[in-house]
């Protein structure tokens, strides 16, 4: 059984509608989220909040963080699109992580993530993506590679169905 989120990191995410949390809270993703996924017909958009615990001294996130982001949105983005056409999960490790830092999201700031899958190889993928505020434009950009690993058993789905949802 997967971890969730604290109930309350959830609403003091105060996610824009159509976002839900991710379905799984342990390890690294439970001490940098709660991290959100809104479905779209061909890539999701994951997004999350801006907090202290984020940020550098000044109140910007730090990099850190956004290099975080980027290495978590880039393969999800492959790991939704594979559960969407019915593949089971796999694990994608990092190879290579690139980003270029453009501006910084303050404290409040929405932070939403982007990422396209530009080709996909028997044992590796290549992606590309971006996070943005409303407030601030485009945040920074990165592109990755990933090794394509095993199937993994046992993980929740990355979008659960409005009727097995708890909200």
């Amino acid at each position: 059984m997967s971890k969730e989120f604290d109930p309350e990191q959830i609403a003091e995410a105060d996610a824009p509608d159509g976002f839900r949390p991710l379905p799984f809270a342990e390890g690294f993703i439970e001490g940098n989220g709660p991290i959100f996924v809104r479905p779209d017909s061909v890539e999701p958009v994951f997004g999350v909040r801006v907090v202290p615990r984020m940020c550098n001294p000044l109140g910007v996130i730090h990099g850190g963080m956004v290099a975080t982001l980027l290495d978590m949105a880039l393969p999800l983005t492959l790991r939704f699109q594979e559960e969407s056409s019915g593949a089971p999960p796999r694990f994608l490790l990092t190879v290579n992580l690139t980003v270029d830092f453009l501006a910084g999201a303050r404290i409040g700031s929405w932070l939403e993530a982007r990422s396209r899958v530009l080709r996909q190889t028997g044992r590796m993928a290549f992606i590309d993506g971006t996070l943005s505020t409303r407030e601030e434009g485009l945040v920074a950009r990165g592109s990755g590679v990933f090794r394509l690993g095993k199937a993994v058993p046992e993980v929740p789905p990355l979008v659960i169905a409005d009727d097995q949802a708890g909200s």
